[in-house]
């Protein structure tokens, strides 16, 4: 709701501040006196083109500030103002500013933080309709037709769009295997040929480093052989060193029993022969640990180099050479298997459409009497808006199967025609400003009860039309503004008279300086200017009580 709405230097306004309440505001003036301005600086904050020709003569800029009341949480308003990281405090009003420089460029803020024209108008959307003369939004749109009626039908359309995600997800489950089958059988010959190449290969995790560390400690070897033959052959034979120690060992044994050093003498060389065993045994066993075989050393080196070969050839590293094979089996085996789950696949997407189907068909049923009962509500509006001659009729047809939606099958589309005998057409081409108006408030009275109405503004409803129609005009945005708030720009007394509350628009000049003002009425007030709209300039005493008359019938 609308809480209040500041004004500065717009055209012929210097400065207006504005407070609203719920339930009918009227706004009269004389012609000329500058309700449109109000409508234009209104606009304005609602993101429309920001004209420089706005700006008052003589100053620098113009700026409208509106207050509305605190978006409610969970609510549509709520979701887009956080999904452009507008934060407002629970409980905190929504405050729109806009300005607009005189040499053109404009500024917008929600609650003080920066945003574009483009958002103040999807915020602006969701705050308050604008149904004037040459209105395109709102209920002329055939894009919100069909959640109107939905809504008036008391249907939200869940089954339908589940459904709807259901057979897409079939849809491009298929496609993708559909796909996938394809690039698999161009890539058939392939797949076989490196399944057969590395399956007989048999390459093994981890082994790559095991043949180069082997390979490492072979060629070791070989270098050593040479030096370690050559040290072994001082130990062997009956020359060797170790043989001539025990042959000394043994002579000195049988006349070690003469002297004691002798005695030392052969411990000493006792313990040497002990060492030099030791020793010999020592190098055997590395002799035999760095033995090199050539044609050992040949096969680890070509298997090396194959191995080393293959992860080139297939771009991956070689100890993933047996992971590569393991998904090259899955692939080739999937070219066999492909066939059987595309047609699993194509059972699912045929289920699934069948099943979206169902529900659309479902909900049209439920939209189409809801469509019946919709007709024959606004129909029972017209006669008493001086639309007897006229039809509305909401169509309803079935679209093509590409332009099926989350939504459903239909398209709806609110249609009317003015005259006996001609064909129904859209909404907003072949209704005059002031029938068009009415119209819409036909359907805004059908649909009242079930709309989730906001902020809504009449520019001249009751344009071209007066006494009984007039009234029953009035008696129709009284009810309305039960549920919502609603602001009417009118020159009707009839309608003037239903109001919750009365603001005069009011021109005036100083020298050549013409100025618009916003005052609202007191009773008396309203008394007279209902009486001024009865009898034109010169307010009567019988306008006065005719006024009464109508005040008095509220």
């Amino acid at each position: 709701m609308l809480q209040s709405l500041s004004i500065r230097d717009i055209v012929l306004i210097e400065a207006l501040d504005l407070e609203f309440g719920s339930g009918l505001t009227v706004l009269t003036g004389e012609t000329g006196a500058g309700k449109s301005i109000l409508l234009d600086s209104l606009g304005l904050a609602l993101g429309n083109r920001a004209d420089s020709g706005l700006v008052r003569q003589g100053t620098e800029k113009a700026q409208v500030t509106a207050s509305f009341e605190p978006p409610a949480a969970g609510s549509r308003l709520a979701a887009t103002l956080a999904e452009n990281d507008i934060d407002i405090e629970p409980g905190e009003p929504l405050i729109i500013k806009r300005s607009v420089k005189a040499d053109g460029g404009s500024r917008a803020f929600i609650n003080d933080q920066p945003c574009s024209a483009a958002l103040l108008r999807a915020v602006g959307g969701q705050l308050i309709e604008i149904h004037g003369q040459h209105d395109g939004r709102g209920l002329i749109n055939p894009k919100g037709h069909r959640a109107l009626l939905d809504i008036f039908a008391g249907v939200e359309g869940v089954a339908v769009r589940e459904a709807f995600d259901d057979w897409q997800a079939a849809k491009s489950a298929l496609e993708q295997a559909k796909q996938e089958q394809e690039a698999a059988e161009n890539d058939r010959d392939y797949l076989e040929h490196s399944v057969a190449e590395l399956s007989k290969f048999a390459p093994q995790p981890g082994e790559e480093q095991e043949l180069a560390l082997e390979r490492a400690t072979m060629m070791k070897g070989e270098k050593l052989t040479g030096d370690l033959e050559a040290i072994r052959a001082a130990f062997d034979g009956s020359n060797g060193g170790l043989a001539s120690l025990r042959s000394a060992a043994r002579r000195l044994d049988m006349i070690a029993e003469d002297h004691a050093l002798l005695k030392e003498a052969l411990e000493s060389l006792d313990r040497a022969i002990i060492d030099a065993t030791d020793a010999e045994d020592k190098l055997n066993a590395a002799a035999d640990a760095l033995s090199f075989d050539p044609q050992r050393l040949d096969d680890m080196e070509t298997r090396l180099f194959d191995l080393r070969g293959l992860a080139r050839k297939h771009r991956v590293e070689p100890d993933k050479l047996s992971d590569l094979l393991q998904d090259l089996q899955k692939r080739l085996a999937a070219i066999s298997d492909g066939g059987r789950t595309l047609e699993d696949l194509e059972v699912s997407l045929a289920g699934a459409r069948k099943s979206y189907i169902a529900a659309a068909e479902s909900l049209r049923a439920k939209r189409s009497k809801a469509a019946k009962a919709l007709d024959k509500a606004v129909a029972g509006e017209l006669a008493p808006l001086k639309l007897d001659a006229a039809r509305f009729e909401t169509l309803l047809e079935e679209m093509p199967e590409d332009h099926w939606n989350k939504s459903g099958m239909d398209r709806i589309e609110f249609l009317i025609s003015t005259n006996p005998g001609a064909p129904l057409a859209p909404l907003g081409k072949i209704a005059s400003g002031g029938e068009l108006s009415r119209f819409i408030l036909a359907l805004k009275v059908a649909l009242a009860e079930e709309y989730g109405l906001k902020t809504i503004i009449f520019d001249e409803v009751d344009r071209g039309v007066g006494g009984a129609v007039a009234s029953a005009i009035g008696d129709r945005l009284s009810r309305l503004s039960r549920g919502a708030q609603l602001l009417v720009v009118t020159h009707s007394p009839q309608v003037a008279s239903k109001g919750d509350a009365h603001m005069l628009i009011n021109k005036s000049r100083s020298g050549t300086v013409s100025r618009t003002d916003v005052s609202a009425l007191d009773n008396e007030g309203r008394r007279q200017e209902i009486a001024r709209m009865l009898s034109g300039a010169d307010v009567t005493d019988e306008a006065r009580a005719q006024a009464d008359r109508l005040l008095e019938g509220v």
